[in-house]
């Protein structure tokens, strides 16, 4: 059984006896477009509770989907009522208005169910004048998840959570110089293993360390049917919708450089950078053919400044050079 099987099976025996709240609504932030924004989103039937990281990923994780929930679903001066699916899920796309295209920027949607409380999430409508589109892995990449040992696997998903999950040093400096003083901002999309149901825990996370903000999120729906080939439909949606050209953030631990270099064939032309992330199984360099593999991210963000993704004023702020000890004795 491989990791992501055994944490799926231990979230079903821990999850078996749990008590639940009230009602919950996820809506995730999202990139959108000045002519189109779509917006997903999940109804749990009761929303979870705890005291503990433990109880509240496993609660989170267990808490039941609720098939036919109306939804109100809001954007700018746009809105849409939606019946959310047999897994909870629900999706609703706006269109602007005529000659009126959305403005570019970070704006604020909303969801709701009944009488609760609206859930609201950032939308970060991409120019097209944008530079190009980040799509970065979550897990081993920007946080440190060690998915390749099933035990550390285990405890960083259920013992751990924003606050006290461990950054990847140096990423969020990275993220911060790709495109800047650039006039448009790039647009960052982070397509991840990591189950939708931990969408508020990852964007809390990447907030708490500096990334840069207007991440959409786009995550997995934990399954069987989900264990492989779920981030190849996201990434091509994604740049299907978007035509900016587009740097891909991974890591070494599991199928990312496949993933990535099958992206770049089928989109060629479009993928300027490949960046990943050493966290073990290095051993067959073919796997990393025309991408750059690094332990510090100060690696990578030299290579962004030399080939013109990021500027090299901000690369030697973040990461400036490390001063030489003095020598012992020397005054």
């Amino acid at each position: 059984m491989n990791a992501p099987s055994r944490l799926a099976a231990l979230v079903l025996a821990l999850g078996s006896a749990t008590a639940l709240a009230a009602p919950e609504v996820l809506l995730f932030p999202a990139l959108g477009r000045p002519d189109s924004v779509t917006l997903q989103g999940r109804v749990l039937a009761e929303a979870p509770r705890g005291s503990t990281a433990l109880s509240r990923n496993v609660r989170r994780l267990t808490t039941r989907n609720q098939k036919g929930a109306r939804v109100e679903v809001s954007f700018l001066e746009a809105s849409a009522t939606v019946t959310s699916d047999e897994d909870g899920d629900f999706q609703v796309t706006f269109q602007s208005p005529p000659g009126r295209p959305f403005p570019a920027g970070a704006h604020q949607a909303q969801a709701r169910v009944a009488d609760n409380t609206p859930a609201t999430a950032r939308v970060e409508v991409l120019a097209d004048a944008a530079p190009f589109l980040v799509v970065s892995d979550f897990d081993d990449t920007v946080a440190i998840s060690e998915v390749t040992q099933p035990d550390k696997l285990v405890t960083n998903a259920l013992l751990r959570d924003a606050d006290t999950q461990k950054v990847v040093p140096g990423m969020a400096s990275f993220y911060g110089c790709l495109g800047a003083g650039s006039g448009a901002v790039p647009g960052f999309a982070l397509v991840s293993g990591s189950p939708i149901q931990f969408g508020p825990r990852v964007g809390s996370f990447l907030a708490r360390h500096g990334f840069p903000a207007g991440f959409g999120l786009y995550l997995r729906d934990l399954g069987p049917s989900t264990l492989s080939g779920y981030k190849q439909p996201l990434i091509r949606s994604l740049l299907q919708r978007f035509p900016h050209p587009v740097v891909l953030v991974g890591d070494s631990g599991e199928k990312d450089p496949e993933v990535y270099a099958q992206i770049r064939e089928e989109f060629p032309g479009r993928v300027r950078a490949i960046y990943i992330r050493d966290a073990g199984n290095t051993q067959d360099a073919a796997r990393f053919k025309d991408m750059l593999l690094f332990k510090d991210a100060s690696t990578a963000a030299e290579h962004a400044a030399r080939v013109g993704l990021a500027p090299r004023e901000c690369i030697a702020t973040a990461f400036p050079p490390a001063t030489p000890r003095a020598e012992q004795g020397t005054p």
